[in-house]
C-alpha cells in the first residue's frame, strides 16, 4: 500500500460540460482527487453521462508523481432538502450515481426549517434523511453534511443545521445510521472562534470528507468593532494562507487513523482569485503535500 494513499489532496470542480477537460488539465499539476459539485441543484443535468465521461478520462490519465491514480472523491449537491422536494430528488440522484463516479461519498447540507432555532429542524431532518440513509446503505454510499453555517445562527437560518457539535450529536441520534457523517473544514470553525483540532479529534470517526479551506481572523477588527459592527472580521482563505496549521491537522488525522481526501475549496480567497485562482490552488496543493510529509520515500529501515 502506498503510504500517501491514506490522505489524498485534491480540489473541487463544478459539474458542467467541461468538467472532464478541467480535471484532465488539473491532473498534471499534481491534484490527486476531485470532488464534483452540482451546486444547489442537479436540474436536468446528464449525471450519468458526466460519470461515464469522467470515468473514461480518469482511466486514461497518468498516475501522479507520487504514484497515485487520480480519482473522484465525492459528489455533492447543496440545496435545502428540508424545504425542497427537488433537493430530495437531487440527493436520490447523486446517491444512485456515486458508484458510477467510482466514489462512495455524497455531500451536501443537512437543510434547515427557515427562520427557526436549530432543534426545531431535527424532526423534519429525520423524516427526510432516514429514507435517504437507507438508500445510501443499499448502494454502498455515505452521506457527508458540510459544516457551513451559511450565515445562520443557532436561533435562525435558512440552509443548514449541521454547523455545530451539539447539532451533529442530535442528527446522529435522530438518524441512527452508520453512513451519516460530516464534510468538515477548519474555516467554519475559525469563523465561530472554535479551535478545530480538539473538535477534529472528537469527530474524526464521523468525518467522511474534508474541504481544504481556511480562514484568517482579523483580531484588530474584532477588538474594535466586534463581529456585529458591520465591519468584515474574517477572510476565507486557501490553505497555506490562513490561520490553520495544516501540519498539525493532518498529523491529528493520521493519529486518529483517518483515511480520505482533503479537497481544496477554491473561489473564496480575497487575494488568490480571478487570474490567480489556479496559482493559489496549486500553491495550496503543494503546501498541503508538504504538511502531509512531502514526497513519499519508501522506508529503508
Amino acid at each position: 500500500m502506498h503510504a500517501h494513499d491514506d490522505i489524498r489532496i485534491g480540489t473541487l470542480v463544478a459539474a458542467h460540460e467541461r468538467t472532464p477537460d478541467v480535471i484532465a488539465q488539473l491532473i498534471p499539476l499534481g491534484f490527486e482527487t476531485f470532488q464534483i459539485s452540482f451546486g444547489r441543484s442537479v436540474g436536468n443535468f446528464d449525471v450519468e453521462g458526466l460519470a461515464a465521461a469522467v470515468a473514461a478520462m480518469l482511466t486514461a490519465a497518468p498516475a501522479t508523481e507520487d504514484g497515485l491514480r487520480p480519482r473522484v472523491s465525492a459528489i455533492g449537491v447543496y440545496g435545502n432538502p428540508l424545504t425542497s422536494p427537488e433537493t430530495i430528488a437531487d440527493w436520490e440522484r447523486v446517491i444512485d450515481a456515486a458508484p458510477l463516479f467510482g466514489c462512495d461519498i455524497v455531500s451536501g447540507f443537512a437543510g434547515r426549517v427557515p427562520g427557526r432555532p436549530v432543534p426545531e429542524s431535527y424532526g423534519r431532518f429525520g423524516e427526510v434523511f432516514r429514507p435517504l440513509a437507507r438508500r445510501a446503505e443499499d448502494r454502498g454510499a455515505r452521506i457527508a453534511f458540510e459544516n457551513c453555517e451559511k450565515r445562520g445562527t443557532w436561533e435562525s437560518g435558512d440552509w443548514n443545521i449541521a454547523h455545530a457539535p451539539q447539532a451533529w450529536d442530535a442528527i446522529f441520534a435522530e438518524v441512527e445510521s452508520p453512513v451519516i457523517g460530516l464534510e468538515w473544514e477548519p474555516c467554519h470553525q475559525l469563523v465561530s472562534f472554535v479551535d478545530p483540532l480538539p473538535q477534529l479529534r472528537r469527530y474524526a470517526h464521523r468525518i467522511w470528507h474534508i474541504h481544504g479551506k481556511d480562514a484568517t481572523l482579523l483580531w484588530d477588527v474584532i477588538r474594535t468593532h466586534g463581529i456585529r459592527g458591520g465591519v468584515p472580521y474574517v477572510h476565507h482563505r486557501t490553505p497555506g494562507f490562513g490561520d490553520t496549521n495544516w501540519t498539525d491537522l493532518i498529523s491529528t488525522l493520521r493519529m486518529c487513523g483517518w483515511r480520505g481526501s482533503i479537497d481544496i475549496e477554491g473561489f473564496h480567497d480575497p487575494v488568490f482569485r480571478d487570474a490567480l485562482e489556479t496559482t493559489g490552488q496549486v500553491a495550496a496543493l503543494e503546501y498541503l503535500k508538504r504538511c502531509r510529509g512531502g514526497r513519499f520515500v519508501a522506508n529503508v529501515f
